[in-house]
């Protein structure tokens, strides 16, 4: 059984010609809905994952329409809507050295660079300049951690562990 990563959530239907509005949860939109690819959808009222082929995307306002090969008005693609749309794990695109899945870095244990047991990686926010890790910790608040060189030392995602430097301040 194959895994699946999360590409976005159908939300409505657009138009009358087939589109779908997507709010997308990738980072390569422009490499996911290339016309050609074949998304998946997983919806409550399906068993199995629905292949669907990508014949056209376009960005309008915040979402992303799509539409799909053999369903071409909204009727055809009404079912879909609340449905995800994912691909298979093994189709992920290749990241740059020093660059990570947000599904990677989820649940790694954090530590400081005197061996200290923090807590896990919860959630990743994005509110800016760089992300923030949020670190779970066992009956305190959580730790926000900015992801910038001088507080994340190492990322062994091989071993789920993350090295930091705790800075001032931080706590």
């Amino acid at each position: 059984m194959s895994e699946w990563l999360k590409v976005g959530k159908i939300v409505n239907t657009h138009g009358v010609r087939g589109e779908v509005r997507v709010i997308s949860s990738t980072d390569f939109a422009d490499e996911r809905y290339v016309p050609g690819n074949v998304l998946y959808l997983e919806h409550p009222n399906q068993s199995d994952m629905l292949p669907l082929t990508i014949t056209s995307h376009r960005q309008h306002k915040s979402f992303d329409l799509l539409k799909f090969d053999g369903y071409p008005n909204l009727n055809d693609v009404e079912p879909f809507k609340n449905g995800i749309l994912k691909v298979s794990k093994n189709e992920r695109v290749e990241l740059e050295e020093d660059e990570f899945y947000y599904h990677d870095i989820i649940n790694c244990e954090v530590i400081t660079e005197d061996g200290e047991k923090l807590g896990v990686i919860k959630e990743i926010l994005s509110p800016g300049a760089n992300d923030v890790w949020v670190v779970k910790r066992k009956g305190k608040k959580d730790l926000l951690l900015p992801y910038i060189e001088d507080v994340i030392k190492d990322v062994n995602i091989h071993d789920n562990i993350i090295t930091i430097h705790l800075m001032e301040g931080l706590e």
